[in-house]
């Protein structure tokens, strides 16, 4: 990777699109299609080395049907991991090897920081579906309060979008709503017309449809939409910010902020964004450093330019029965590839700070909302023959499909591993030592986001201390290495009987999450997770059956199914979870200097 393929673009900001250029005129063609040639050809010479070693070992004594279910198995579930082993080792790159990282990634990032005032109207929106009003209403009303006080407020429009289907909490929304604009009326006079309260009767479409019966009613009077979720909070530094950069780019067409964890009393949680927080910086980096104009959406916490999103954003219903046919659930990667078929970019700003959200706070809040993702993902199978698509584009939607059909092939890999053992021990000359380097191999490259976040950690100036210091920063490293492996096998299983259930058409219900930390129950955690304990016992029971050797080196794959119950109610504990806030154990920076957005939120009423 050579710096002059890092070089930004000569441009002037304003510049018009050209052939040679994505429409937002920043960078080349050129640039970003070496940059991908780049990518493609470290992701296939490492899938094909490591299919090379699954094809020498599977081959070893001769072909079986177990040998060939499990190489396919890792011919399938492989890919994931080795794309994001090269994000991260790109990002990691770009962070402490090339001069001007953000200027490589994101040359549109240095508009946001013109003293430039903004002359383009956004409608700040909130959408909610039975959530807590109070707690959504305060969240908005925090990152009004905080856009006031840049002195842009004059701009912003605020919009509580309600799909709620319960009575109570509907009255509820209604009275909060109230008493937030007569509060606000009561501080300025007039400002409180800039905040609107609708409820739909029902919520045709889900999410998608509710932000598109704004647009079809409110979406011409403004130039841009901010969508926010119910547990979104951002600062009105960086909303400023990314309003300057859509302001001097009007070919940015989706510009997605880097959402963040807030801080959390559930265990959980703070384990969970304690390593998703520094394994997404290097990730983000490398991923943006050749998506580029072609990047995620992730439907909230981002800019939308409104009148394209209208003309060219409407999604298809697809075809036959639900779960994968019918309105799409998994809304928000679609419309990013339907803004970029229209001529605009969709961007990610890979610098974090001033975007948050909250993460589930239980192991079963976690499964559920993986679930609904999933459902969501797999209907992109009916997307991809959309078209007018640009390739990179499609490939997103591959990715977004191949996320979770890697989860079930290596679940059924798990499940042979007795088989496969025991046709390895009859085997006089199997290459153990080559399966066990593929095996750390792989873990590693598995690891690898995380890995690099550690180094970036420790390479970045400062960043140790703004986790609590060395000593809290490398326990809580630890604790999360632990966990990710825990939390993974339990993921696997629920997420695996569930796309067998797809197969036969059992859907999720989308409705309101649960935000706030609550113990979970013997019986509770029982019934949702004996599955994963059946399966680890019969699997880990028949390994060491088979060869106690093969049993503890499969322990990281196979102990998060036999600790499945347990580990889901110790990690939803109150008091552990009160016990690592007091201790700063899994702390994200946030939590030991709080910005005051965040303080807000947090404040009790």
């Amino acid at each position: 990777m050579s710096t002059s393929l890092d070089t930004p673009s000569s441009r002037p900001l304003h510049a018009a699109p050209s052939r040679l250029s994505p429409p937002a005129g920043l960078q080349a063609i050129a640039t970003l299609a070496r940059r991908r040639r780049i990518v493609i050809a470290l992701n296939v010479a490492t899938y094909l080395a490591l299919a090379a070693v699954a094809w020498q070992i599977a081959a070893a004594g001769g072909w079986t049907v177990v040998d060939a279910i499990m190489f396919a198995c890792f011919l399938v579930g492989t890919p994931w991991t080795v794309l994001g082993f090269w994000n991260a080792v790109i990002g990691l790159w770009l962070l402490h090897g090339a001069r001007d990282p953000i200027a490589s990634v994101a040359p549109y990032a240095e508009a946001g920081d013109q003293p430039v005032a903004l002359a383009i109207r956004t409608a700040v929106l909130m959408t909610l579906r039975n959530e807590d009003p109070a707690r959504a209403i305060k969240r908005l009303a925090t990152v009004k309060a905080s856009i006031d006080a840049t002195g842009e407020g004059a701009v912003f429009s605020y919009f509580i979008l309600s799909d709620t289907n319960k009575a109570d909490v509907a009255e509820a929304e209604e009275a909060g709503v109230e008493r937030w604009r007569a509060e606000v009326e009561a501080a300025a006079p007039g400002s409180g017309k800039r905040i609107v309260y609708r409820r739909r009767a029902d919520n045709t479409g889900f999410k998608a449809g509710n932000v598109r019966d704004f647009c079809e009613r409110w979406g011409s009077d403004y130039e841009l939409m901010l969508p926010l979720d119910a547990d979104s909070l951002m600062s009105g530094q960086v909303v400023v910010a990314m309003a300057r950069m859509m302001q001097a780019h009007p070919r940015l067409g989706i510009l997605q902020s880097l959402v963040v964890g807030m801080p959390s009393s559930s265990a959980f949680a703070r384990i969970f964004q304690f390593g998703m927080r520094h394994g997404m910086r290097a990730y983000t980096m490398g991923q943006a450093w050749w998506t580029a104009d072609c990047g995620p959406f992730w439907g909230h916490n981002a800019f939308v330019r409104i009148k394209p999103f209208v003309e060219h954003c409407d999604l298809p219903m697809l075809p036959g029965k639900p779960p994968l046919g019918g309105h799409v659930l998994s809304h928000d990667q679609v419309e990013a590839t339907l803004m970029r078929k229209a001529g605009y970019e969709v961007r990610v700003l890979p610098v974090e700070g001033g975007s948050w959200e909250e993460n589930p706070p239980t192991m079963l809040d976690f499964a559920m909302r993986d679930v609904r993702w999933c459902q969501g993902n797999m209907q992109y199978v009916k997307l991809l023959d959309l078209p007018g698509l640009l390739p990179m584009s499609r490939f997103q939607l591959v990715w977004a499909i191949l996320m979770f059909v890697g989860i079930p092939a290596w679940t059924l890999m798990i499940a042979l591993l007795p088989l496969a053992t025991l046709e390895a021990q009859s085997t006089p000359a199997f290459p153990a030592s080559l399966a066990a380097g593929l095996y750390l191999t792989f873990f590693a490259m598995y690891l690898s986001p995380k890995i690099a976040g550690l180094i970036d950690a420790t390479m970045t100036k400062g960043a140790v201390a703004a986790y609590g210091g060395p000593v809290r920063f490398a326990a809580s490293a630890a604790i999360e290495l632990v966990f990710s492996f825990l939390q993974g096998a339990v993921s696997t299983i629920r997420t695996t009987i569930f796309m067998i259930g797809l197969a036969f058409g059992k859907s999720v219900v989308w409705g309101g999450q649960q935000r706030d930390a609550a113990g979970i129950s013997f019986m509770t955690a029982v019934k949702n997770l004996w599955p994963q304990t059946l399966f680890g016992i019969v699997v880990a029971g028949a390994l060491y059956a088979v060869s106690p050797t093969v049993f503890y080196w499969s322990l990281p794959l196979t102990a998060g199914y036999l600790l499945a119950i347990p580990f889901a109610m110790l990690t939803a504990l109150p008091a552990l979870g009160r016990f690592m806030a007091d201790a700063g154990l899994c702390g994200i920076p946030e939590d030991f200097v709080t910005p005051p957005e965040v303080a807000a939120v947090l404040a009790k009423a």
